[in-house]
C-alpha cells in the first residue's frame, strides 16, 4: 500500500488536520495478512493514533477496500519533516510539545476543548451551518466574513462558533484566537477606559487572526461599546482576520444597532439556526453518552429525544438518567423503560417549578418588553400580543383557571383573557412559524 497516497486521501476525506499531521511523519512497518503496523515517531504520536483508532481505520478500510486491524509502534529514529508534492512540510519533533501547545493555547482563547467538529452532530437543520464553519475555519478571513449565526437557545450556534476557532488552532496553534461574550468585550473597554489605557483592548482585539463574539445582540443601545466594536471590526477584516458572530436574532431585528453595524453584520453570511429536529436530537443523545462513557440503547435515546426539545437540556436528562439507573441496579445502562419513567417524573417537577413571574419575565424579555408593560394599562399592539401570549401559558402549561390569570396580568375580567387565549391558539392552527416560536419560548421558560 501507498502510505503516503492513504495519508492524502485521510487529509481530503475527513476534517481532522492533527491525525493528518501525525500521520504524515510516520511510516509502515508491516502490512500483511490482514494486519497493518505503523510506526511513530515518539510515544506521544503513538498515544495519540492510538486514540484515534476507530477513525483511522474506517477510513483505511475505504481506501483499500479491505478490513486490516491497525496497530501502532514507536520507533527509535525521528522523522522531523517529510517531502510530498515537491514541497517541505514541517511537523513538530515532538507530538507531546505540540499537544501542550495546542492545549494551552485553546485555553487561552477561551474556547471550550469539547466543542470540535468532530463531536458535534449535523442534521438538515444545521448542515448549512456546519458546512459554513468548516469553510471558514479552512480558510479564515476568505469565505465568509463575517459569518454570522443566529437561532434560539440549545441549537448549537456557540458549539460551532468555537469549533471554528479549535479547527484553526489545531492546524496551526500560534494562530491568535479569541471567543468572547459582548458582556466580556464590554467589561475590557470599561476596565481600559478607566485605567485611561484604551490601546491594551485595541492591541487586544485588533491583532487577532479570529474573532468570535457571543451575544452580539447585546452591544446594541451601547454608543461607545458600538463604535469600539466598529472600529474592531474594521481593522480585523482589513488585516484579513476572520470574525464570527453568534446572537440570538438576525442583524436586522437588533434594535438600536447602529445602522453602519448592522450594514457590517450583513455584509457576510448569516445563517439561521433552527431548533434540532428529531434524528439529530437522537444523534446528539448518543454523541454524549459515549463521550460519558454512558450504555444507551437506540429506543432509549429516541425517547429521550422525543421527549426534549433543547440540546443543552438533553445531556442534563441523560446524567439524571444515568444516576437513577445508578442507584437503582448499579448499571450504567439505560433502558427505554427507565428512561420514560424518569422523563416524566423530570417534566412534571419542571412544570411545578414554573412560576407566573418566570412566564412575564421571558415573554416580555423575548418581545423586549419591560414585565410592567404586560400588566400595565397599554393595548399598543406588541404589548398586547405579548400579554396574550403569557395569557396562553399561564392557561395551557400552568392550568391557571382565567380568573387566576386576569388577576396576575391585571386585566378587569376573564373575557379578556379568554379572547387572548382564544387569539393565539388560533393563530397557533395555521402559522407554522409561530408554533415553533412558542415551542421555543416556552423551553426557553422552562430553563429559568
Amino acid at each position: 500500500m501507498d502510505w503516503e497516497k492513504f495519508v492524502d486521501y485521510f487529509s481530503h476525506k475527513e476534517s481532522f488536520p492533527v491525525i493528518a499531521n501525525v500521520l504524515k511523519i510516520s511510516h509502515i512497518q508491516k502490512f500483511e495478512d490482514g494486519e497493518l503496523v505503523v510506526s511513530c515517531v515518539n510515544l506521544g504520536a503513538k498515544q495519540f493514533l492510538d486514540g484515534k483508532r476507530a477513525i483511522i481505520e474506517s477510513v483505511l478500510g475505504e481506501f483499500t477496500k479491505k478490513d486490516y486491524s491497525l496497530s501502532f509502534v514507536v520507533e527509535k529514529k525521528k522523522l522531523t519533516s517529510r517531502k510530498r508534492s515537491g514541497n517541505i512540510e514541517s511537523v513538530p519533533i515532538s507530538l507531546m510539545d505540540f499537544q501542550d501547545d495546542l492545549e494551552a493555547r485553546i485555553r487561552r482563547s477561551g474556547i471550550q476543548p469539547r466543542f470540535t467538529f468532530e463531536n458535534f452532530a449535523v442534521s438538515p437543520t444545521n448542515q448549512m451551518a456546519h458546512a459554513a464553519a468548516q469553510a471558514v475555519s479552512k480558510a479564515p478571513g476568505k469565505m465568509y466574513n463575517p459569518l454570522f449565526l443566529y437561532g434560539t437557545v440549545g441549537v448549537g450556534k456557540t458549539h460551532l462558533a468555537q469549533a471554528s476557532g479549535h479547527a484553526v488552532l489545531e492546524l496551526d496553534p500560534q494562530r491568535n484566537v479569541l471567543y468572547c461574550t459582548s458582556e466580556q468585550f464590554t467589561n475590557d473597554l470599561v476596565e481600559a477606559i478607566r485605567r485611561k489605557n484604551t490601546g491594551d483592548i485595541r492591541r487586544k482585539y485588533r491583532t487577532l487572526d479570529m474573532l468570535i463574539v457571543d451575544d452580539t445582540q447585546f452591544i446594541a443601545g451601547k454608543n461607545y461599546v458600538q463604535e469600539e466594536f466598529y472600529h474592531t471590526f474594521n481593522t480585523l477584516v482589513q488585516n484579513g482576520g476572520q470574525i464570527i458572530l453568534v446572537s440570538d436574532r438576525p442583524p436586522q431585528e437588533i434594535k438600536a444597532l447602529e445602522d453602519r453595524l448592522r450594514s457590517r453584520f450583513t455584509g457576510g453570511l448569516i445563517i439561521d439556526m433552527q431548533q434540532p429536529d428529531f434524528e439529530l436530537r437522537t444523534a446528539i443523545v448518543l454523541i454524549k453518552a459515549q463521550e460519558r462513557n454512558i450504555d444507551i440503547d437506540m429506543e432509549a435515546a429516541q425517547s429521550i429525544a422525543e421527549k426534549i426539545t433543547d440540546s443543552r437540556e438533553l445531556e442534563g436528562a441523560l446524567l439524571k438518567l444515568l444516576s437513577m439507573s445508578l442507584m437503582q441496579s448499579d448499571s450504567n445502562k439505560i433502558t427505554a423503560d427507565s428512561a420514560n419513567a424518569e422523563l416524566s417524573r423530570i417534566r412534571t417537577e419542571r412544570t411545578k417549578k414554573i412560576r407566573p413571574e418566570d412566564v412575564i419575565r421571558t415573554v416580555a424579555q423575548y418581545y423586549e418588553l419591560k414585565p410592567s408593560h404586560i400588566k400595565g394599562p397599554s393595548r399598543k399592539h406588541t404589548i398586547a400580543f405579548a400579554r396574550q401570549v403569557i395569557m396562553y401559558f399561564l392557561r395551557h402549561k400552568m392550568g391557571l383557571n382565567l380568573d387566576e390569570i386576569a388577576f396576575i396580568v391585571k386585566r378587569k375580567d376573564h373575557t379578556t383573557v379568554l379572547h387572548g387565549v382564544g387569539k393565539i391558539e388560533g393563530l397557533l392552527l395555521h402559522d407554522d412559524r409561530f408554533q415553533t416560536e412558542v415551542s421555543r419560548l416556552f423551553e426557553s421558560i422552562s430553563e429559568v
